[in-house]
């Protein structure tokens, strides 16, 4: 029980990565808050599933992007929960688009969604952790921050690159108040989004086949490999990692420069 006594934000929790983050944590003691905005009957499931498996969750809709409702998260956790220990900013979303034809609509979109929120809710819970003396924060990135994705994800490569360097700054910031600051950066993981991306079952067959002759390990990510890294990151045995960028992408033999 690597979290027992502890209070955990997960934005975007109801589905993907961010439900087996939540899952994870339950199980490991930690009483967990699933966010969500609009997948609120997916939420309660994923609540309901730790409930029943013994743990603890509520669930609190909040679109992160906007700054007062990320600040009504972190104020809900504290009058419901009583402090928050833990802050995992994975809600994000993808829209594809060139240099070429990337709308500006587009382009807000992704950065408030991807780049805004867990600033937003770094900021709001971070002043929470200060006066506590001690928290934890996750920034899920991804290796198309660092230059490991095809063209056309414009908006989306260049809002994970900011998350990136906005956590190694964060880390400096809010070390002095026993606050660690990391960020994950998946490969390619089988998500809903990559799902939706990928338009049928069948095309994403085909895309996991190639994904996976790109990594060392020969298989795609799941949820559960990306939940097990911040698991630890968020656990006392890394209490001496911050400002730190773990890659897992199963060894991607393209861009091994990033492991």
């Amino acid at each position: 029980m690597k979290l027992q006594g502890k209070v955990a934000i997960v934005t975007g929790g109801s589905r993907g990565i961010g439900k087996a983050i939540a899952k994870t944590f339950a199980r490991e003691g930690a009483q967990v808050v699933v966010n969500y905005v609009r997948a609120s009957v997916e939420a309660g499931k994923v609540v309901e599933g730790i409930r029943k498996a013994g743990g603890s969750a509520i669930s609190i809709m909040a679109d992160v992007s906007q700054r007062d409702q990320a600040k009504r998260l972190v104020d809900e956790t504290v009058k419901q929960l009583g402090r928050v220990d833990i802050l995992v900013n994975n809600a994000g979303i993808r829209i594809e688009g060139t240099v070429l034809d990337t709308t500006e609509e587009d382009w807000d979109l992704t950065m408030n969604v991807n780049l805004k929120g867990p600033f937003n809710c770094m900021q709001a819970a971070g002043r929470v952790m200060a006066k506590q003396g001690y928290g934890k924060i996750v920034n899920v990135s991804s290796i198309s921050g660092l230059g490991g994705a095809p063209g056309g994800e414009l908006a989306y490569c260049a809002s994970k690159a900011g998350l990136i360097n906005m956590t190694m700054v964060a880390s400096l910031d809010l070390g002095q108040y026993g606050i660690n600051v990391n960020c994950v950066a998946p490969g390619w993981t089988v998500t809903d989004m990559v799902l939706q991306a990928a338009g049928s079952e069948k095309r994403l067959r085909e895309i996991k086949k190639v994904k996976a002759g790109m990594a060392s390990m020969g298989r795609v990510g799941d949820p559960q490999d990306i939940a097990n890294v911040v698991l630890f990151l968020v656990s006392d045995e890394s209490s001496f990692i911050s400002g730190q960028v773990i890659v897992a992408d199963g060894g991607r033999k393209d861009f091994m420069s990033h492991a």
